[in-house]
């Protein structure tokens, strides 16, 4: 969280370079040492890349919390309104239908990692239950599961995406900058979906993983 000094004064503490300086910094933002803030300068990070093993289907919330950090919500906004062609189509409804939209930025320990957009069937959820106040402290997952509609399994995939003007200011990040948008669709033990998600993370906040069994595991099964 501490800024880094200006780079000339930097560059004589350090008694080398401009140009040196210049692309040891940009070898530190490349590995999520440090980060560059417009207005602001180059801060140092202390968070380490947060493991999300995507073949094992938990929401961000336990995520974070189970790296030791605290998970946070700001800049929170749910609206009722009626469901674009793609949000129709991923979760199975006729047009013209209504959804529940909630529309947040997730932090681990105070700092954004994640802007997400997360929309279900209106039939889901009643509006008393979508307050802001009770959404800050609790995953859709959780809520889901409390309905008897718990998530058995998720069809996700990923994508690079640079980030525009909103997305960047959201995020605290230049327009440009590089992150993973990560598009899924939740079902519950029924095979209906009851949850999409769009969800842009930081490039330096998540290390995606995947667990993928050999020919010698499907051999061993026969």
């Amino acid at each position: 969280g501490d800024r880094l000094p200006a780079e000339p004064d930097l560059a004589a503490e350090l008694d080398m370079s401009r140009p040196t300086l210049r692309e040891a910094l940009q070898t530190a933002e490349d590995s999520g040492l440090v980060v560059r803030r417009p207005g602001l300068g180059t801060v140092k990070t202390h968070r380490p890349s947060l493991a999300n093993d995507l073949s094992i289907n938990t929401g961000v919330t336990d995520l974070i919390r189970a790296h030791g950090l605290e998970p946070g919500t700001r800049d929170l906004s749910v609206d009722l309104r009626l469901a674009s062609e793609d949000e129709a189509r991923r979760l199975g409804l006729a047009r013209p239908v209504r959804v529940w939209v909630i529309d947040r930025v997730r932090t681990a320990d105070g700092m954004p990692v994640i802007a997400s957009l997360d929309v279900t069937p209106e039939d889901v959820f009643r509006r008393e239950e979508l307050t802001l106040d009770a959404l800050e402290h609790r995953s859709v997952y959780g809520y889901l599961s409390d309905k008897d509609l718990a998530v058995h399994h998720g069809v996700a995939s990923i994508h690079p995406l640079a980030a525009g003007v909103d997305l960047a200011r959201t995020l605290g990040v230049k327009e440009g900058t590089l992150l993973l948008q990560l598009v899924q669709v939740d079902y519950d033990v029924s095979g209906r979906p009851v949850l999409l998600s769009y969800e842009h993370h930081l490039p330096d906040a998540f290390e995606f993983t995947v667990s993928r069994r050999g020919p010698a595991a499907g051999a061993a099964e026969t």
